[in-house]
């Protein structure tokens, strides 16, 4: 039987919960270097590629062969600003959660495969070791109601908020969105505005920060989410 979540139905401007975790449930995060790495892939692929800025640079006869390779690089890399959408993630020691949405069929596919690919790569070489980092393909799952849309994004960040015991009025805990989403964070390519349109930025009490307060609807979830981490 295939595993929970991990036969994939792909929508053109269909939006997805996107997870994974490390094989045998082991960490994929083991400091604050390989959090960083990730994120840094994240902005690479999804921030737009100035291509005419990169190629201006690279007529430069001035520049140095490392600043060559470094843009040559950069123009080879993959990009996805112009695909997929970011709304919301959190990453944790032994798994990562990514609310997407796709412009096209094929934009998540290879969006994750490229960057699990990648983060492995780099995974593997740190810590000198072969063999599969993930549990299996990625897996990802269609949001089919306004309710799902809205729940999701609170599930994510209180994944992150609630890890080790950190709470909501101190948040400084795992690398989430959440701080884009109450207005003490700034990264350009995660766009929470889409989910922040339901709430409200004046009353306190109809806010994003007070719905995460608010005791969790599994029902709403069912099925949307990792199973025991």
């Amino acid at each position: 039987m295939p595993a929970k979540n991990s036969l994939k139905q792909y929508l053109e401007k269909g939006y997805y919960h996107i997870y994974n975790r490390g094989v045998e449930k082991r960490k994929i995060f083991l400091d604050k270097q390989d959090y960083s790495v990730l994120l840094s892939y994240l902005k690479e692929y999804l921030l737009p590629k100035n291509e005419k800025e990169l190629k201006e640079r690279l007529s430069n006869p001035t520049i140095t062969s490392i600043e060559r390779d470094n843009i040559l690089k950069t123009l080879r890399l993959n990009n996805f600003s112009s695909e997929i959408t970011l709304l919301a993630f959190c990453l944790m020691p032994n798994h990562f959660h990514f609310f997407i949405k796709q412009k096209n069929p094929n934009a998540i596919d290879k969006f994750m495969r490229s960057l699990c690919t990648r983060y492995s790569m780099f995974f593997n070489k740190k810590y000198k070791r072969v063999g599969s980092l993930y549990q299996g393909v990625y897996k990802a799952v269609l949001i089919n109601s306004e309710s799902q849309f809205l729940h999701l994004s609170k599930y994510i960040h209180k994944q992150a908020l609630a890890f080790q015991g950190f709470s909501l009025e101190s948040y400084a805990g795992q690398p989430s969105s959440y701080l884009e989403y109450i207005g003490k964070g700034e990264t350009e390519w995660v766009k929470p505005e889409e989910i922040l349109s339901y709430f409200s930025k004046n009353n306190s009490s109809l806010s994003y920060e007070a719905f995460v307060k608010e005791d969790d609807d599994y029902e709403i979830l069912q099925n949307l989410t990792l199973e025991e981490i």
